[in-house]
């Protein structure tokens, strides 16, 4: 893991979005890699129904949900006390894991995400949470990155509508008027991260390539933040117009 903390912290409260090189190991992105099919393919039929977001073909993955949940492996991965002294600053305080998930994106089927804050679904106050964005495959220009509106975060959360989307169910209500090329774009090699803010605008195109974009994310809050009861209001009238979410 290639990071200056001090550094770390001086651009994530500037930008809301940071990138840190070779956040895991060449052996540890295999040992994902592997664990991940491992449990797609023996584990996955029999969880719930909420451990899982299919594409729009009702057959291939695109989010696997809950993995602290429901795979002990994840579970030790989204513990390790490195990857939490990491963040601890981030969330001004102590870091708690709430989420380990997939955002698949493959080949050739792989959907978009619309503009979006994630504390639109995590409905935290202060929204001291974040998401480390791990690349299983590299992130390429042509695979459908991840693109961040630096700086968004200072805005606190702006309006949103149901999106529609499967596993994106509430999107913004307004695009981003920031141009493309103005906004940072989270290339990555496997292994490498981005680390963002939970209010920091972000979106990415669908994956129309022959390669998949396999990312892991792993999500922590400040164990001071609070459920805000009028986000989670809004999350629950988008999850009902568009399940699941």
């Amino acid at each position: 893991m290639k990071t200056n903390p001090n550094q770390l912290l001086a651009d994530y409260e500037r930008d809301g979005v940071v990138c840190v090189r070779e956040f895991l190991s060449a052996d540890e992105v295999a040992a994902v890699r592997a664990e991940l099919d491992r449990y797609i393919r023996d584990d996955l039929a029999s969880q719930p129904v909420d451990a899982r977001t299919f594409e729009k073909d009702d057959k291939t993955v695109r989010n696997l949900w809950r993995l602290e949940k429901y795979n002990a492996w994840f579970h030790r991965l989204g513990e390790r006390e490195d990857i939490k002294a990491l963040v601890a600053p981030l969330v001004r305080g102590e870091p708690l894991l709430v989420g380990v998930e997939t955002f698949n994106k493959p080949a050739r089927v792989g959907s978009g995400v619309p503009y979006h804050q994630d504390n639109a679904y995590f409905c935290q106050t202060p929204p001291d949470m974040l998401t480390v964005w791990i690349a299983i495959d590299a992130v390429t220009e042509a695979n459908g990155p991840v693109f961040f509106v630096r700086g968004s975060h200072k805005e606190g959360m702006l309006p949103t509508k149901p999106s529609g989307v499967r596993g994106n169910s509430i999107g913004m209500a307004e695009p981003s008027k920031v141009p493309l090329d103005e906004q940072y774009c989270g290339l990555l090699a496997p292994g490498d991260a981005t680390i963002h803010h939970c209010e920091t605008v972000h979106h990415s195109a669908p994956n129309t390539t022959d390669f998949s974009r396999l990312g892991l994310l792993l999500v922590y809050r400040g164990t001071h933040t609070q459920t805000d009861s009028k986000l989670k209001q809004a999350y629950s009238a988008a999850v009902t117009a568009t399940s699941p979410a």
